[in-house]
């Protein structure tokens, strides 16, 4: 089976995240990692494969330090990676990542399954599986707590607050998981010295086949018009019990309406 799996290299939650003057997302000032929500998606992808047969291929796009999020998944096990990097990318919005990411996996090949994470953790959108699924004219079956592959099908579940749903669907698809699927594993030193000898290729939008004016900023949907910084944390207030306390916090309750 070979799986292709989509994954983002995001700036570091734990930093501090700015934005550019034209209101994209800074991702040079800051560090940068595997979105941790793909990781889900690459262990998945590596337990379909090491049950049976096949190859993972991990594709990403964007700056030449999206690469990483290629090498920290060939060193949890991956077989081959592959970068999309081009100029013309920056500020591209779902529309133009879902064109990009099914133009690179046509041009992988033969897929029988191919992966997201629930979404970003940077972007939070997850409409990408949906509209590559459609570029890709595949089914698409979404936010998976459990998948099983058994010959030409795909099973998932997916447990919402009222009811858990078994869907299944013919392959080739497009599946998406989210963070109940597994447990993520920790790449081993093995892993990572293997990584450096697993190939991995860097394709431009010309070797795609990709008009430069069908992504980035200005061929965006939307557009970001302002940016304010969230403020500090105010200091909470603390009360001092001297027989008042459970007044004082009922009180408060109340003030907030939550009482």
């Amino acid at each position: 089976m070979n799986i292709v799996v989509c994954v983002k290299y995001v700036p570091d939650a734990q930093g501090d995240r700015t934005f550019e003057a034209d209101h994209t997302t800074d991702r040079e000032g800051v560090d940068g990692l595997l979105s941790e929500l793909d990781e889900y998606a690459v262990e998945e992808a590596l337990k379909i494969v090491e049950a049976g047969e096949g190859e993972v291929t991990v594709l990403t796009m964007g700056p030449a330090d999206a690469v990483g999020a290629v090498k920290k998944s060939l060193q949890m096990g991956a077989h081959k990676g592959v970068h999309v990097s081009d100029e013309a990318i920056a500020g591209s919005d779902a529309v133009a990542t879902s064109l990009v990411l099914a133009e690179a996996v046509k041009k992988i090949g033969t897929v029988d399954l191919v992966l997201t994470g629930l979404a970003s953790t940077d972007g939070s959108m997850s409409v990408v599986p949906a509209m590559l699924a459609e570029r890709l004219g595949l089914p698409q079956v979404t936010f998976a707590s459990e998948l099983s592959v058994e010959g030409g099908t795909v099973r998932i579940r997916r447990d919402s607050e009222t009811a858990s749903e078994t869907v299944e669907s013919s392959l080739p698809a497009v599946v998406s998981v989210t963070d109940q699927i597994n447990e993520p594993r920790y790449p081993s030193f093995k892993g990572i010295m293997a990584a450096k000898k697993k190939p991995v290729e860097t394709w431009s939008l010309a070797d795609l086949g990709i008009d430069p004016a069908q992504v980035g900023l200005a061929a965006a949907w939307s557009t970001v018009e302002t940016v304010t910084a969230r403020p500090p944390r105010s200091a909470g207030e603390v009360v001092a019990d001297e027989g008042q306390g459970g007044v004082a916090l009922a009180d408060f309750l109340a003030s907030r309406k939550f009482v």
